[in-house]
């Protein structure tokens, strides 16, 4: 067969059908392949193709059985059912015939005896023959130990009435197509040197090249389009289809016939392929308008933080225009941005990650956050991806695949990374770098319509040479020597501690490093969350919050006192020193018809604070 793009595994068939009596094929078996058909290249289904080789090398008929239609001619005309009627006393004329195991028995031994015709055998569906191949029933023990038996005494032959192709001796073989190797007995195939494993993977970059350009004519425009934009739609396509099957290919091309999407829309057909979805926020024209505009909506709600919004914005704009990854011969694949947020806590990460959200999606409440504290330990990995086939469980999926299938737009926050279990960690290689995560079911999840951000510590506290944990950067340091230092910390720590630097090159430049509150900052969210106390009252008990500037500068004082531990820790010192007391102070009023609480005093006493109101 001379078929330039012949896959590699039909080929072995081809090529060692003189040496080799059974074949074991596994792997991508339900997938399409190409092939040569009446002199033309065509997309096939595993049997046509596996009829079309057997074929050229003289074979008269292709058997084919499965436990849930029996056995069958194939390809089904009256030339092919008559020879294996004549051959094997079958009865095929209406309908496929039903066999027991050891009629199937019987099947094989007839056909590698044969010595008048060639023909082939196929055990379609061969993983559902046995229910545990480890724990045979005395019948399913005695079909396997016949058909090692056969494979290893079946003999070579040329046809005694040979047709063209058939002059070399080749084995009748009998071909298992099953969706693990491990779903046959594993001695059948240890044990016999005449039995061929071969296991199809998902098809290389030439052949999706090959099967783009046999389906390009069917997108609208591509005959009439120019040879530059014929050249850049099939490498778009052959790109973006990394890893998925040459059925899944067909199948882009169909759902762009139905949605008329033409030569110009196939990153759009794959993308709505891939996540499920045909509107694309990323598109819209109203998002560039509003990050055009988000700068000083963001830095009201992330304060003090100008260096770290707007580098998150560049990336964002990045994101927008499709330039993430440019630099790479195919950056298709990957998230659509990544972020580092690192700095001290309470700063705005996480806030800004919300911002984020709310900025893209409308709603901030829109991404999927995962606390990497509680993946600690190895084992929890299978709660992001799901468990291994075979384990408790591993039907349900993953948590992270799952939501990201959910909601295949989205910012996907993975919180204190620096917490999780470094195997772990490798999962977000694959993440990172193709935009892609397959579940213990063996479904893909694809991130490549998602922004990803890490949020760390790393860096504020570094151990000295004595194992001891110091403070490594502090409130009052600059701004660039907190950069600095912070980033040296994290490249120590995934380059030397962890010794995966490669997942910090995956993360490349987009370390967004947060600074210290300073003390002009901490008053305005100082005063930010005393609106929202204020706004609380109103909401609540109709009260209108007043006090006095003296009481607003001891509060201040109080709360900004410390400022190591950033906006939260400005909150936590504001709820102990005046939610708690103002709740204790109001709760032994009567509120009925009032309007306005004054707080006119403030007063601590062995470490507890106490307010004077005047309700009126």
């Amino acid at each position: 067969m001379n078929f330039p793009l012949q896959p590699r595994w039909l080929s072995d068939v081809a090529r060692t059908l003189p040496i080799r009596s059974q074949f074991v094929i596994s792997g991508n078996i339900r997938d399409t392949f190409l092939a040569s058909v009446s002199g033309q290249t065509a997309l096939v289904p595993l049997q046509r193709a596996l009829w079309e080789t057997l074929r050229a090398a003289g074979f008269g008929c292709m058997l084919v059985y499965d436990p849930a239609d029996g056995i069958r001619a194939y390809p089904d005309a009256p030339e092919q059912r008559q020879l294996a009627e004549r051959l094997f006393g079958l009865k095929l004329a209406d309908s496929a015939q039903m066999l027991s195991l050891e009629s199937l028995t019987n099947l094989m031994r007839k056909l590698t005896a044969e010595r008048q015709a060639r023909c082939a055998l196929v055990l379609d569906f061969a993983s559902r023959l046995t229910r545990q191949p480890s724990q045979l029933s005395e019948a399913e023990q005695r079909f396997f130990v016949i058909a090692e038996k056969l494979s290893l005494h079946a003999a070579p032959i040329v046809p005694a009435t040979p047709v063209e192709g058939s002059g070399a001796p080749l084995f009748n073989p009998v071909i298992w197509l099953l969706n693990r190797a491990q779903d046959l007995p594993s001695w059948l195939t240890l044990d016999s040197e005449r039995v061929a494993s071969l296991v199809i993977p998902k098809p290389d970059y030439e052949m999706r090249m090959a099967a783009a350009q046999q389906l390009a004519p069917l997108f609208a425009g591509f005959e009439q389009a120019a040879p530059p934009v014929r050249e850049r739609f099939l490498k778009s396509f052959t790109d973006g289809t990394e890893g998925m099957t040459l059925s899944a290919l067909a199948d882009i091309t169909q759902l762009a016939d139905c949605q008329h999407l033409g030569v110009a829309d196939i990153e759009d057909a794959v993308r709505c392929y891939k996540v499920g979805a045909l509107d694309n926020p990323w598109k819209k024209d109203y998002l560039r308008d509003k990050v055009r505009s988000a700068h000083e909506a963001i830095e009201e709600r992330v304060k003090g933080q100008h260096a770290a919004v707007v580098k998150t914005l560049d990336i964002l704009k990045r994101s927008i225009i499709g330039l993430t990854g440019a630099q790479a011969r195919s950056g298709g694949n990957r998230p659509r941005g990544v972020l580092f947020f690192a700095g001290p806590s309470g700063v705005g990460k996480t806030e800004l990650a919300k911002t984020l959200t709310q900025l893209i999606f409308g709603n901030e409440r829109a991404y999927l956050r995962f606390d990497m504290s509680e993946f600690a330990e190895e084992h929890t990995g299978a709660r992001l991806l799901g468990a291994p086939p075979g384990y408790i469980g591993f039907d349900a999926g993953g948590e992270l695949t799952n939501a990201v299938r959910e909601k295949p737009f989205s910012v996907v926050l993975f919180d204190e990374i620096e917490k999780a279990h470094p195997r772990i960690l490798d999962k977000f290689l694959q993440i990172l770098e193709d935009g892609r995560l397959t579940d213990g079911r063996g479904d893909t999840a694809y991130f490549s319509e998602t922004i990803i951000v890490f949020t760390s510590n790393l860096g504020i506290y570094v151990e000295d040479p004595h194992g001891q944990r110091v403070q490594n950067v502090k409130p009052g340091d600059s701004y660039e020597t907190v950069e600095a230092r912070v980033r040296d910390a994290i490249g120590d720590y995934f380059k030397f501690r962890l010794s995966r630097p490669e997942i910090l090159n995956r993360i490349g430049d987009n370390i967004v490093v947060f600074n210290f509150i300073t003390p002009e900052v901490g008053e305005q969210i100082f005063d930010g969350m005393l609106r929202n106390i204020a706004l609380r009252l109103r909401d609540e008990l109709k009260l209108r919050l007043t006090m006095s500037a003296d009481i607003r500068r001891n509060l201040l004082a109080r709360c900004t006192q410390d400022l190591s531990n950033g906006g939260r820790g400005i909150g936590n010192v504001l709820e102990s020193a005046f939610i708690n007391p103002l709740s204790r102070a109001l709760f032994e009023q009567s509120l009925q018809g009032k309007q306005t609480v004054t707080v006119t005093g403030i007063a601590e006493t062995d470490k507890v604070v106490t307010l004077t109101l005047q309700v009126s």
